[in-house]
């Protein structure tokens, strides 16, 4: 199973920019209405514009929040190296850099330009362990 979470943006493109610049991702589709953003040429994250189109009605009702109860949350391999870019663009933290004692992990909170939360953390000290169980 592979997540395709997909956002309503007030402006794609400028979301699109402010995701490539701060998390280092690349633009998959193009286009005002609609970007799939990749990294390491997997889909990551999918950017739709607050109007309705031929595919479907808006996705948000008119008097919804953007961004209203949502966490974006991105593992990375390299915590430092995007905390280092994140800090190089000024970018105002909601949480400064912790080590989340029950996760195991660092975190750095921030926000989007329409208000979505974002985690970035580090690996986690956990392994994954393989299923134990005996399902078959």
């Amino acid at each position: 199973m592979n997540n395709q979470t997909l956002i309503t943006v007030r402006s794609v493109r400028e979301s699109s920019d402010w995701y490539c610049e701060h998390l280092g991702l690349q633009k998959g589709h193009g286009g005002n209405h609609y970007e799939q953003l990749i990294y390491d040429n997997k889909l990551v994250l999918q950017l739709h514009c607050l109007d309705s189109d031929i595919n479907h009605e808006a996705l948000l009702r008119p008097d919804d929040s953007v961004g209203l109860w949502v966490l974006l949350w991105f593992s990375v391999v390299d915590f430092d190296v995007a905390l280092d870019r994140l800090i190089k663009l000024k970018t105002v933290f909601d949480k400064k850099p912790f080590f989340n004692q029950y996760a195991k992990q660092w975190e750095v909170w921030f926000s989007d330009l329409d208000g979505y939360r974002i985690v970035l953390s580090g690996p986690s000290e956990y392994d994954i362990k393989p299923l134990e169980c005996n399902w078959r």
